[in-house]
């Protein structure tokens, strides 16, 4: 990658990390459609791209710098004392810790199987369009349902679900915090506690994908892409925050389709481009 790539590529995904319009999904058709000739397949790259969500949990762990103190401050309370409380903090900390769970073994089991789809454009833009649909279902499904949950009442097997739901992020085109979002709405949340626990729970999931491959960009012959991957990742961290600060405000009275709809169409688009060979 030139300087220039890899700066849109931070841009790209600080932005669309955190709205429900997959990250991943964008970072491999956008190359794509301006004709880069960038290896997607090759390991560098899902290690550069993992680089720049870690500037992306940084910025979660930023925005939400108060929660995390107060989250953290009650599991270790809840550790020390060897049972739980009443305490919502509490709760919400352990649901977090059960959500992480799900997706980091998803993670640890799909990595290499999923790798291959980022070289292919045809399977991101069909999984782009399922992110659509997996939107357009929750918000109907969600509006069939009576009465709101707040985050700390809900199961240990709800925030399980949840994880489960943000592991389908490791197949490029379905967005993590969309599939997340839409689980918390199925769930009974309200959007803004759906986005607050996706948002959290990113947070520790990015960090773990985050160990597994930025070493990779230490590797010898790497001093270029690693330099790249730093700067991109601070850029990729400030987009990030502007980016979360927007959506909280959004979703106290928006909902999903805009974005499904944008999904659907750039999804489209991509594919038929994909089917024509004008992007490869």
């Amino acid at each position: 990658m030139t300087w220039l790539q890899a700066m849109i590529l931070a841009v790209l995904q600080g932005v669309s990390e955190l709205f429900p319009i997959s990250s991943l999904g964008h970072t491999v058709l956008v190359p794509s459609l301006l004709r880069w000739k960038i290896d997607r397949s090759d390991p560098t790259f899902l290690s550069f791209v993992v680089a720049l969500h870690l500037g992306t949990a940084i910025a979660l762990i930023i925005f939400y710098r108060t929660d995390w103190v107060r989250i953290v401050r009650a599991l270790v309370a809840s550790i020390a004392r060897g049972n739980l409380s009443s305490d919502p903090d509490e709760r919400v900390g352990w649901l977090l810790v059960v959500g992480t769970v799900p997706v980091a073994l998803l993670g640890v089991f799909l990595e290499k199987p999923v790798r291959a789809f980022f070289g292919s454009s045809a399977l991101v833009s069909i999984f782009l369009i399922v992110n659509a649909f997996i939107m357009f279902g929750g918000e109907a499904l969600r509006r069939r349902s009576t009465g709101e949950r707040a985050l700390p009442t809900i199961a240990w097997l709800d925030g399980a679900k949840v994880g489960i739901a943000q592991g389908a992020a490791l197949f490029p085109g379905i967005s993590r915090s969309g599939s997340s979002i839409v689980a918390g709405l199925l769930l009974g949340l309200t959007h803004e506690d759906a986005a607050r626990y996706s948002f959290l729970l990113a947070t520790p999931v990015i960090f773990a994908a985050s160990a597994l491959e930025v070493p990779q960009l230490f590797a010898p012959g790497s001093q270029a892409i690693l330099a790249q991957a730093a700067v991109g990742g601070v850029l990729a961290g400030i987009c990030a925050y502007a980016s979360v600060a927007f959506l909280v405000r959004y979703f106290h009275g928006n909902d999903l389709r805009p974005f499904g709809w944008y999904c659907l169409i750039f999804g489209a688009v991509c594919l038929a481009l994909t089917l024509t060979k004008v992007i490869a």
